[in-house]
């Protein structure tokens, strides 16, 4: 996902992890406990959270997961390159409520064809292209895997709630030009990112891609 997207809708969520965090149980469970924190690596290297796998379970698993369908759109950032998304507004998981955006991995020679199909097409301020699919095209896109889950909670958190519950990071990266902290986790594939206002995105992909969130934030470069 584009790092200024990411920002953007940092910026523009409302206050982060409610104080559930602390106190689960306050709004009905179902099923089992499904928790952002809670982040498993299985014998393929694979990230698992949420009760999904990456690179595995599909958007149609993630739909049936939320009982929603999402807005899925296609992003070309530069000419030629493309990468879809579908965003889930106000979910709750285990009572806690977050807005979910994720990367699928679909090839971009299947995208490049989809970016033709295209209904309408929109400018970005970072200058990326939004483009509305056509419905046959999303039916096809709902069977194909998630790479990369972007979580944003709703509430605001402290350093010590945020290891309070995610441990200690391997490591911690400041962007310079923001002040946003990202903590990263390499063993869990999960970098999770806090302005100085307490607002928290969370993003997770498989261990073995982690490298391409981090190296941009070494860099300084978006």
């Amino acid at each position: 996902m584009d790092r200024k997207i990411i920002l953007s809708v940092l910026a523009a969520a409302l206050l982060g992890f409610l104080a559930i965090m602390l106190f689960p149980g306050q709004r009905p469970a179902e099923g089992p406990p499904r928790l952002p924190w809670d982040v498993q690596i299985d014998d393929q290297g694979r990230a698992q959270v949420f009760g999904l796998t990456l690179g595995q379970s599909t958007l149609a698993d993630l739909q049936a997961l939320f009982r929603e369908e999402g807005e899925i759109n296609l992003f070309s950032p530069t000419p030629g390159k493309y990468t879809v998304e579908s965003y889930f507004e106000q979910i709750y998981l285990s009572s806690l409520r977050a807005d979910f955006v994720v990367t699928l991995e679909a090839p971009e020679a299947t995208l490049a064809v989809m970016y033709d199909h295209g209904l309408r097409v929109s400018n970005l301020p970072s200058g990326t292209k939004r483009i509305k699919l056509d419905p046959t095209d999303i039916a096809t896109l709902t069977q194909t895997p998630i790479r990369h889950i972007t979580y944003l909670p709703m509430s605001r958190l402290d350093d010590e709630l945020l290891e309070k519950r995610f441990g200690p990071p391997a490591e911690r990266i400041t962007e310079a030009d923001t002040g946003v902290v990202h903590w990263i986790y390499p063993a869990k594939g999960m970098d999770l990112a806090r302005d100085p206002k307490g607002k928290v995105v969370i993003q997770y992909v498989n261990p073995a891609d982690l490298a391409t969130l981090i190296e941009p934030l070494r860099s300084g470069k978006p």
